[in-house]
């Protein structure tokens, strides 16, 4: 699996990555001829010390799973492929689903050119719903992500209303929060829900705290939409971010308690993204060999399958050039992650991004992001200016999402179009009108923050 993984720093980094690409290609030559069923019989992380392990394996949909369960991993690629050209593709790839492990799908991906990873996404439709409808085909969302260094309210507001005035946020509106006190997150939650109330927006909010933090804020009645969480491929590296299955299970119960929803009541909200299982040195499966990244990271989208979630996304290019260095790296990774999360029934996402010290730039992410529209990702992040002056790494603009909307003949969200075009924001086609300021009433959120 790992030495026929695609180049990356962070298999390098963790000794597990091929050394020539002979050997890569001998690797994945001998991939394709595993049986599917061998990842049922062998697993890559031990089932008896790994309760990812053991969810993926005790939830195993066995019929869902017999309409490939002959297939070898080359011969699936071949079946996905042909599947996706189908009529009948959306409805085939969703009733797989379940029946596929985060091992099998991490390792077809392996053997799939950046064009099979497109195409077969593009067949998939995941849906879900709370106050918008998310992954319609045709449609592309964004996160409105209005963070700020000190979470000043004034700053917030006026970075809500500069990505609201461009269509942005019907996905949802996201902070992550300059602090994790229980006091700033319920701030923050309070001051994006006065703003859905007063301007009446089909939107869902989320201050990104830990999800502790939030569920205690849910008991301390605070006005929660989304429950977030950051999540990993294995036991441990769920630990290092203080989180377990059980929790993460009742997390998802406390939210839906609430009943907030009005078009739907999935409301978790969970990031991954490739290398957080070594950053945090949990990394190692069966035999103590290193599993490759993008392996791990797959294994994180069979728990968040479990979780019935309104988002997932993967923070592809955050973590560093440890473990993807440069755009190529990025790119690939982006389009695999998305792959794999849909394949696997979730309404994936990706925050096409890049720290400043790695060897990436602007038009990488332009091709990548062009490339997940027509794979048909079900949204985006977006930050003032691409530039996202809290976390200090490079993610899109509002401009950027209008940008893929335009050239692919994408919409927002049906519920916020519909939203926009009552404020004039948007013409009959889903594209987002220039505004007067000066008439605008959105003006207010920033003058009256």
């Amino acid at each position: 699996m790992a030495k026929a993984t695609p180049v990356r720093s962070g298999d390098q980094l963790a000794g597990c990555a091929a050394e020539s690409d002979a050997e890569r290609a001998a690797a994945a030559w001998a991939l394709a001829d595993e049986p599917l069923t061998t990842f049922l019989q062998e697993q890559v992380v031990p089932y008896e010390s790994d309760e990812v392990t053991r969810l993926i394996v005790d939830t195993h949909d066995a019929e869902a799973f017999a309409p490939v369960a002959h297939l070898t991993v080359g011969g699936f690629r071949d079946w996905l492929l042909a599947t996706a050209t189908r009529p009948d593709a959306a409805a085939t790839l969703t009733a797989v689903a379940p029946g596929l492990t985060p091992e099998m799908v991490a390792a077809v991906s392996k053997l799939m050119r950046n064009q099979d990873l497109v195409l077969v996404a593009q067949a998939a439709r995941v849906t879900s719903a709370f106050r918008t409808t998310i992954g319609l085909p045709g449609r592309i969302a964004t996160r409105l992500q209005p963070n700020h260094p000190t979470d000043d309210p004034a700053g917030i507001a006026a970075a809500t209303l500069d990505g609201l005035l461009m269509g942005s946020g019907d996905a949802v509106i996201g902070i992550n929060p300059a602090t994790d006190s229980p006091q700033a997150t319920a701030r923050l939650l309070h001051l994006l829900d006065d703003l859905r109330q007063r301007f009446d927006i089909p939107m869902q909010s989320c201050v990104l705290s830990h999800v502790t933090t939030t569920v205690d804020l849910i008991e301390q009645g605070a006005p929660v939409d989304l429950v977030f969480q950051s999540v990993a491929g294995t036991e441990g590296a769920n630990a290092s971010f203080g989180v377990d299955v059980r929790l993460l299970l009742e997390a998802n119960e406390a939210g839906r308690s609430l009943g907030r929803g009005t078009v739907g009541d999935q409301v978790m909200y969970l990031e991954t993204g490739q290398g957080s299982a070594l950053s945090a040195g949990a990394h190692l499966g069966t035999g103590g060999r290193p599993v490759d990244q993008q392996t791990l990271e797959t294994r994180a989208y069979g728990l968040a399958r479990a979780l019935d979630p309104l988002l997932v996304n993967t923070v592809v290019g955050f973590i560093g050039p440890e473990y993807l260095y440069d755009g190529k790296q990025i790119v690939r990774a982006g389009l695999e992650d998305h792959f794999c999360g849909k394949l696997l029934g979730l309404p994936m996402g990706v925050d096409v991004c890049y720290t400043n010290h790695a060897e990436a730039d602007s038009d990488d992410m332009d091709t990548l992001l062009t490339l997940l529209g027509v794979a048909g990702a079900a949204f985006v992040i977006a930050v003032p200016g691409a530039d996202d002056v809290m976390l200090g790494y490079q993610s899109l603009s509002f401009h950027d999402a209008l940008y893929v909307r335009q050239v692919l003949g994408l919409r927002p969200a049906p519920e916020f179009e519909a939203w926009l075009a009552g404020l004039g924001m948007a013409d009959p086609q889903g594209r987002v009108l220039p505004v007067d300021l000066d008439a605008s009433p959105l003006l207010s959120i920033a003058s009256g923050a």
